[in-house]
């Protein structure tokens, strides 16, 4: 089958029990925030902006737990924020696991070596042959550090009393990757962030995690390069990836502009440009383990049109659940119930190609969508998802030393997105917009990251003093590296 047998089954007893019932609308996804802190500032990502004033704020444990009862959906997608900074991350996955709940942690992938990490020094057994080959794998792949692997080995009581994130059928990594080395580091404005998601891939992969990844598509997005990302990824054995189209949101569109100073239409999708982009979706989709139903895939190729089903997929965070969408906020409300009861769904999303609000004129993510290919009443549409679903798993794509090439071509190689800005350091009649070019071009990089692939905090002072020193007057003076 192409997705485990077990989540398959949960799924559709969920959506046929609301069916044979007659529920008008149900939860089928929950996206849970317990929290906005993030360690990046991903470009086209409006929570920094959204939730500027409650960046600190975090939904208590108990409360995310209610809020996962609250709504019953099958499954929840933690997110945020990072949800691996949330404190009570793994009390969270046990708690819903403990609720029957598929879980999806989405991460960008900078923390989950460490948690992997914790998660080997609770069940090491120096007398477990396997638990040591484990280590001797990770060594070799230079995946921990021998000084890491002596700290699995001789953990103290209190590491090995700690909760801690067990691999399961029931649970996946989804790693945020954006396309290959240079774009995915510049799009989270952090070098040697792409090496840290592969680095955790791998490393999941060999202790039996299942994992997944996500990528927004936006207009500069080159459609080569997402074919090679998930031929890459595939040679990995990431077991699914979820793909959706970058949109204009406003908390985005206002980040853009008062963070960034770029302008929006740049970035972002319109729907004529969605459907050029995902052209060759359906194609992917039988090649590669793409989430998402078949009929949302033709809906992004330009070949039908679907209706909007937000509350499917309903949001819970700091403020409450969040309406009408995971993208648009109209307002908060304290349970599930009365968002359903309250908002006026059929203000929002397009009908037959015409827009109800003008915010969602260029609006096919997938959270708004995906679930009207699944909650689709046409026997057609049942049957091309369910032959998608236990259709035969695609197969593995072979690694090659090209391959490997081709997804670094970053900051791995000498090219990263800072490379021209450091340059610019030592060249003063460099400006400072040639240093933050995303044009393609040749050039050095000095300073890659010296910390096996990590991406350091995740704050921006590097990049932002180095664009201060480049718009002074010339004169720079920098400490040696």
């Amino acid at each position: 089958m192409r997705f485990p047998l077990a989540l398959t089954v949960k799924i559709a007893r969920h959506i046929v029990k609301h069916k044979l019932r007659g529920t008008p609308k149900f939860a089928m996804v929950l996206q849970l925030e317990p929290l906005h802190t993030c360690n990046l500032t991903c470009t086209g990502c409006g929570r920094i902006r959204e939730y500027s004033t409650s960046l600190k704020d975090m939904v208590p444990l108990e409360q995310c737990l209610a809020a996962a009862k609250d709504c019953d959906a099958p499954m929840v997608s933690i997110c945020g924020g990072e949800p691996l900074i949330y404190p009570k991350i793994e009390e969270l996955v046990a708690g819903l696991r403990e609720q029957g709940r598929i879980i999806y942690i989405c991460t960008n992938g900078v923390f989950m070596r460490k948690k992997m990490r914790e998660y080997l020094a609770v069940i090491f057994d120096k007398a477990n042959p396997t638990h040591e080959s484990y280590l001797s794998q990770l060594l070799a792949e230079n995946l921990i550090t021998e000084k890491e692997a002596e700290a699995i080995r001789n953990a103290d009581a209190a590491a090995k009393a700690k909760t801690v994130i067990h691999p399961s059928k029931w649970h996946y990594w989804n790693v945020h990757v954006d396309g290959l080395e240079f774009t995915h580091d510049l799009i989270v404005e952090r070098e040697g962030v792409f090496k840290e998601c592969v680095a955790a891939i791998k490393m999941a992969k060999i202790l039996g995690y299942q994992t997944a990844t996500n990528t927004t598509v936006y207009k500069e997005t080159d459609v080569q390069e997402l074919e090679d990302m998930f031929k890459f990824l595939s040679s990995l054995n990431v077991d699914g990836h979820t793909i959706s189209p970058g949109y204009d949101y406003d908390a985005a569109k206002k980040d853009m502009v008062k963070r960034l100073g770029k302008d929006p239409k740049d970035f972002f999708l319109t729907r004529d440009m969605t459907r050029k982009k995902f052209a060759k979706i359906e194609e992917w989709g039988r090649l590669f383990t793409i989430f998402g139903t078949p009929v949302y895939q033709e809906f992004l190729a330009g070949k039908r049109e679907l209706t909007c089903t937000a509350w499917a997929i309903p949001t819970y965070n700091v403020k409450g659940w969040k309406a009408p969408c995971y993208l648009m906020t109209d307002g908060h409300y304290p349970t599930y119930g009365e968002m359903l009861g309250t908002v006026k769904w059929e203000k929002y999303g397009v009908v037959d190609g015409v827009a109800r609000d003008s915010r969602c004129e260029h609006c096919m993510v997938h959270c708004g969508y995906d679930p009207s290919g699944a909650l689709s009443n046409k026997p057609y549409d049942s049957w091309l998802n369910m032959k998608y679903n236990f259709g035969p798993r695609p197969t593995t794509y072979p690694a090659s030393p090209e391959l490997e090439k081709r997804a670094f071509n970053g900051v791995t190689i000498g090219r990263g997105h800072l490379a021209e800005a450091k340059a610019a350091i030592q060249s003063p009649a460099a400006s400072a917009r040639g240093a933050f070019s995303r044009k393609d071009d040749d050039h050095d990089h000095t300073s890659a990251p010296t910390n096996g692939g990590s991406c350091g905090s995740g704050d921006t002072s590097q990049r932002d003093d180095l664009l201060a020193k480049i718009k002074g007057n010339g004169t720079v003076t920098t400490k040696a590296e």
